[in-house]
């Protein structure tokens, strides 16, 4: 998972930089909302963890420029002002969650996990590809109006897949957005899991189907594309 820190204190930035990255996340590190801007504007990053008290542009402001731009990065806002008037006021401009300081650093990495579990900003409820319906919010698959069942490791390897039909998707993206970046996933856990999916598509003759890319991931194609 790729995150974008904006913090202006330069040793709370350097901290978590080097934190999260010793977790196993990407971490750019920028200090002002001009270069977080910037760096969004450069790169795609699935979180933003935005301190709000930033002088020149507030955590506030960043995050309501960014949903100006229609950016589905979540944004993840830390202050040390626990009102509840800021907290609402935060969210309100787009912000995805709140987190108040001090913090234990395995909160931080909570929220984040939970953060990375979610729906981007905007993203449609329903991903249709080919005759295979799949209902983000419901957390259903149907294949030709017919409901399959799922289990939930399941519903998430197939959503990732569908996202990025056509496209190869690599093992630590499955294992970052499937499995929360864990360390300790047995290496043929993906590919059993791809095993089950095909075995779903197959039986229920979807126009969909996986195919393994060597030494690189997976792919869904639409059968005959």
């Amino acid at each position: 998972m790729r995150l974008l820190v904006v913090e202006d204190d330069d040793e709370m930035r350097a901290l978590m930089e080097r934190g999260l990255a010793a977790e196993g996340y990407r971490v750019t590190a920028v200090e002002n909302g001009v270069e977080a801007l910037i760096a969004l504007g450069e790169q795609a990053y699935d979180i933003a963890v935005v301190d709000v008290m930033m002088p020149g542009m507030s955590g506030f402001e960043l995050a309501r420029r960014v949903r100006e731009r229609e950016d589905p990065v979540r944004i993840l806002l830390v202050t040390a002002r626990d009102a509840v008037d800021d907290r609402v006021f935060g969210l309100d401009a787009g912000a995805d969650d709140y987190l108040t300081k001090p913090f234990a650093f395995a909160e931080l990495t909570a929220r984040l996990r939970a953060l990375g579990r979610r729906e981007p900003v905007g993203a449609p409820r329903t991903i249709e590809v080919g005759d295979v319906s799949i209902d983000s919010e419901a957390r259903r698959v149907s294949i030709k109006g017919q409901r399959v069942a799922m289990s939930p490791t399941e519903f998430a390897l197939l959503r990732l897949l569908a996202r990025s039909v056509g496209t190869v998707v690599d093992r630590p993206k499955i294992l970052e957005e499937v499995w929360d970046g864990s360390q300790h996933v047995d290496p043929n856990v993906v590919e059993q899991y791809i095993s089950y999916l095909r075995k779903k598509l197959v039986a229920q003759e979807a126009t969909v189907a996986i195919s393994t890319v060597r030494g690189r991931g997976y792919r869904l194609d639409l059968v005959g594309a």
